[in-house]
């Protein structure tokens, strides 16, 4: 039986429950009761009618959801976590089934007091809006770089005001397209017009369509191992900064008068190689609890498995058996992702070819801005599009003459202007190509342990300068000219002891900076684990010898203090 002080203490740790007083607290306590759960029994089945909610006092729980023949995981929770929050507050049923991975004790809230709770305390229903939009979008999106046990716990967009934002000027862009076509209706019905109209209107949707889905490409993540920032600008850039929730040192919040009017804001999560913004989020104040609670979480299991880890390299020293440690479960065949041939084309026909950053694996890869390409290749750029425009002019003019461009009287022959052209296009096109491969296969990379310089010409030689992550000593990035800061593209410089490697034109250089810096923090962190286990080994030798010692000399203080028959 789980003490009601026990319990009230419980409740301050799960940020569902922030904002609520000792009295509200008090209330709940006394409303929760107990339900105990053996290893593989089922708490509830998917579309059963939701009675409850539920808190995990101990042990582990999973959430899965059957479809079409197909058992899909949802989630596996712990102690601390919730669940059954979702068909209470949208009035369906279940959507999965739970199973309790491991004995489990969990404190049950009736729905009567939970519908209550929901309508009388403000604060809960934010939190809880804030958690039922997180599940219910990790549901509906699947990210390949989760681990198999990672749980998502905080998932989220930017607030829509920013769509709204980013869409006024393509709305008011419209007066274009519909300006043409009343000139078109009211003043003269020239082709030329029409055709402008009709150009102009799928350029603007498109640039509508794109500033919807740019919105909806950034998410802001908290697992139970790390919070990440998903960016991407479809064909030009993919970046995921991450960070370990162990290198977290604050959380905090900015907002504005608009920002606080509509709550919304800036989540600032500072790390020890800078910090990562989750930028017009909503609820900020309710996201900050939630991501500090899972922060102190992870520090009170790293102290765990701290003196886990002591007391059992102290068993090996001593010889006594190391208890058995529970096993993740193996991952399914079916259950990874497959590779399609879809996607292996794609990659085929160079799908990553214009791209200025974008991730191999665990490596990120970052090309030079567009305008060096520019730079590189306008001469060849500018004379194929001078021949392109050339020929479309000659075939246009060659359309009214029949039998010019093609003439089979006396022979095959082709209109020499137009023939000239099209010869001259292919020279000029591979021009184009050439500088285009040579630009793409200039590229900077990050790995897990070094930054890679690579400059390959093609049909040419290749250069790779390379340094490993720990023996950077510092970086720093600079924006040179105006284009520089107006296209936010600029030079990354690492110190390598007495030498400098440059990532040149590089866009987005802070960006690119934070990315070298936390991979060098990671590498450096996991050195300093593998010294620290290695101080520990060395303490619970020291601990043992002296365990073996105290034994030997209290016999031999014994033998000593025994008379002689």
């Amino acid at each position: 039986m789980v003490e009601t002080s026990a319990r009230i203490e419980f409740l301050k740790k799960i940020h569902l429950f922030y904002g609520l007083k000792d009295d509200e607290l008090l209330a709940v306590a006394e409303q929760l009761s107990e339900s105990s759960y053996a290893k593989d029994s089922v708490v509830f089945q998917q579309d059963s009618k939701p009675e409850s909610f539920y808190l995990i006092y101990s042990g582990k729980v999973k959430i899965v959801r059957k479809s079409q023949s197909k058992e899909i995981t949802l989630a596996t929770l712990v102690k601390n976590d919730y669940f059954g929050e979702m068909a209470l507050v949208t009035n369906r049923r279940r959507s999965g089934t739970v199973t309790a991975l491991a004995d489990t004790l969990l404190l049950v809230l009736p729905r009567a007091g939970f519908e209550k709770l929901f309508k009388t305390a403000p604060h809960i229903r934010l939190n809880l809006d804030l958690a039922i939009r997180t599940r219910q979008l990790a549901q509906s999106l699947q990210f390949k770089w989760l681990a198999p046990d990672e749980v998502i716990y905080f998932l989220a967009r930017k607030h829509p005001v920013v769509l709204y934002q980013n869409l006024v000027l393509p709305l008011f862009a419209l007066v274009v397209p519909l300006g043409l076509l009343y000139a078109w209706f009211a003043i003269a019905k020239f082709l030329i017009v029409l055709f402008a109209a009709l150009l102009s209107s799928v350029a603007v949707s498109l640039w509508i369509v794109w500033q919807v889905i740019d919105w909806g490409n950034d998410y802001y993540i908290m697992t139970n191992r790390r919070v990440v920032w998903l960016e991407k600008v479809i064909g030009v850039y993919d970046s995921r900064q991450e960070s370990p929730l162990s290198t977290i040192l604050s959380v905090g919040v900015e907002t504005d008068a608009v920002g606080r009017a509509l709550d919304y804001g800036n989540l600032m999560v500072r790390t020890f190689v800078g910090k990562i913004p989750f930028n017009h989020v909503s609820h900020p104040d309710q996201a900050r609890r939630m991501i500090e609670e899972y922060w102190n979480r992870s520090k009170e299991q790293a102290v765990g498995m701290e003196k886990e880890a002591m007391k059992n390299a102290i068993r090996r020293r001593l010889g006594i058996p190391i208890p058995p440690q529970p096993q993740a479960a193996p991952v399914k065949p079916a259950d990874v992702p497959q590779k399609r041939s879809r996607i292996n084309l794609l990659r085929f026909l160079g799908a990553n070819t214009l791209k200025l950053r974008y991730e191999k694996g665990e490596d990120v890869i970052y090309r030079k801005h567009w305008f060096v390409l520019l730079e590189q290749a306008w001469i060849p750029m500018a004379l194929t599009l001078g021949v392109v425009g050339l020929l479309l002019y000659r075939l246009f003019q060659l359309a009214f003459i029949p039998g010019r461009f093609i003439s089979f009287e006396g022979g095959l022959s082709v209109d020499a202007w137009a023939g000239a052209l099209i010869i001259a296009f292919f020279p000029l096109f591979a021009w184009v190509i050439y500088e285009v491969v040579d630009w793409s296969n200039d590229i900077f990379e990050v790995t897990n342990d070094q930054i890679i310089d690579l400059d390959k010409k093609p049909f040419g030689t290749q250069t790779r300068n390379a340094a490993q992550l720990e023996s950077i000593l510092s970086t720093e990035y600079k924006r040179i000219g105006i284009l520089g800061e107006l296209f936010n593209y600029g030079t990354v410089y690492i110190t390598v002891g007495g030498t400098k490697l440059a990532f040149e034109d590089v866009m987005d250089p802070a960006s690119v900076q934070s990315d070298i810096d936390r991979r060098r923090a990671a590498r450096i962190e996991k050195k300093n684990q593998a010294a620290v286990t290695a101080e520990r080994e060395r303490m619970a030798e020291w601990l043992a010898t002296y365990h073996h010692s105290a034994t030997e000399f209290i016999e031999e203080e014994k033998k000593k203090n025994q008379k002689p028959e």
